[in-house]
């Protein structure tokens, strides 16, 4: 079963599998598959990145029929044109934007942007079609320190894939955060007790959106001592699944089982705050809707989708509503993953693993660059420098 995604020349179509896989491949306007497309997106099926790949490749695809060429002959010059002008917010010597009306790709999604363009051409030189541009993509560099204490026996690498399309890559110092009192304020604004738990699940659990609307209710261990045997404390249990009606999904893919005794075991398991247990019995007990099929955990309360699952989208324009109202400008669910993993990293004195566990962070490394720096107020801090300046 196939669903269109965005009509337009070109378009990414998402399929779902009877056996409830996902995947994404690109169509011709006369409903054909894009062949070289889909051969590049096949290796990615259901790697976590297809999508996102399918989404800068179908931008990549319309901007060469726009400029009049084609997959087979196109030159690097072409792609780090192609690179310019997706990045652009003004005319500059690559010429126009091409994301006119659209935010242009910052350094993070140019780097994916470039990392999808090196694999599509790398992938179709290795079958025979424009072998020189693949060579010019197909570069190594040296292996830094970080990538030697990332990989199992670094020390023995010689050699790194480079990308010759990527930007130069920009640290994270400073993630925009909730401001201060935002909680508070919030739940003064949210409207039932969904969009309250909404809130305190966010705020306590270091949710992503996909991951709090994917949750489903056997996943929930909100009791000490469940029965997973995983962790003595109420918790939950983010599980990875395709195909979910309201296209919410966790982002990681920890292996989890659904046992013979109904229990759920493994996923990405995270702890509940007392405060996350009874928004939850509030909700449970006030409006889940009774005979829900389902099973998931978020559902919607008005219109022609009630009682059906809760959309991450919906999530998203509630956080941003309640927002607006409490006079906090428009805040996003994301936030509260900033905000939560700086208040662990400080309450924890700069423990970088209890920060990574507790947030559900891919590892400490990403913990340190984004969050790991100094408070300017910091008693410490301060002490240390008028010591250096001779003011002690």
């Amino acid at each position: 079963m196939a669903h269109a995604l965005l009509m337009d020349d070109l378009r990414v179509q998402k399929i779902v599998h009877r056996d409830g896989r996902v995947s994404f491949t690109i169509m011709e306007p006369g409903g054909l598959v894009h062949p070289l497309a889909d051969s590049f997106l096949l290796l990615h099926a259901g790697s976590g990145s297809d999508r996102t790949y399918a989404y800068a490749l179908v931008d990549h695809l319309r901007w060469l029929r726009h400029e009049g060429l084609d997959a087979g002959s196109v030159r690097f010059d072409d792609l780090e044109r192609y690179m310019g002008a997706v990045g652009a917010d003004v005319p500059a010597p690559w010429g126009a934007p091409w994301r006119v009306g659209k935010r242009p790709y910052g350094n993070s999604a140019l780097r994916t942007a470039a990392s999808c363009l090196k694999g599509f051409y790398v992938h179709h030189a290795g079958l025979g079609m424009n072998t020189e541009l693949g060579r010019q993509l197909d570069l190594k560099r040296m292996p830094t320190r970080a990538d030697r204490s990332r990989a199992f026996l670094g020390h023995t690498r010689e050699a790194m894939a480079a990308n010759p399309l990527a930007p130069r890559f920009q640290r994270r110092r400073h993630p925009k955060m909730l401001p201060e009192g935002a909680r508070e304020a919030m739940l003064k604004e949210a409207s039932s007790a969904r969009d309250q738990l909404a809130v305190h699940w966010l705020s306590d659990g270091c949710l992503r959106v996909g991951e709090l609307c994917g949750l489903h209710l056997v996943d929930l261990h909100l009791r000490p001592d469940a029965a997973c045997g995983q962790c003595r404390w109420p918790h939950v249990h983010e599980c990875h699944r395709d195909g979910l009606a309201n296209e919410a999904r966790a982002k990681t893919k920890h292996p989890w089982e659904l046992g013979s005794d109904g229990v759920i075991r493994g996923g990405l398991v995270k702890r509940a705050s007392p405060m996350m247990v009874h928004a939850y019995f509030d909700y449970m007990l006030d409006e889940y809707p009774r005979g829900a099929s389902h099973g998931m955990l978020l559902v919607q309360q008005h219109g022609q989708g009630k009682g059906l699952p809760w959309a991450p989208e919906g999530a998203r324009k509630m956080v941003s509503r309640a927002g607006e109202r409490a006079g906090l400008g428009r805040i996003r669910p994301h936030a509260y993953r900033h905000s939560f993993t700086t208040a662990v990293l400080d309450a924890s004195g700069g423990n970088l693993v209890i920060a990574r566990d507790a947030g559900g962070w891919a590892s400490v490394e990403v913990v340190e660059e984004i969050y790991a720096h100094v408070d300017i107020h910091d008693p410490a801090f301060d002490a240390a420098l008028r010591t250096v300046w001779g003011t002690a």
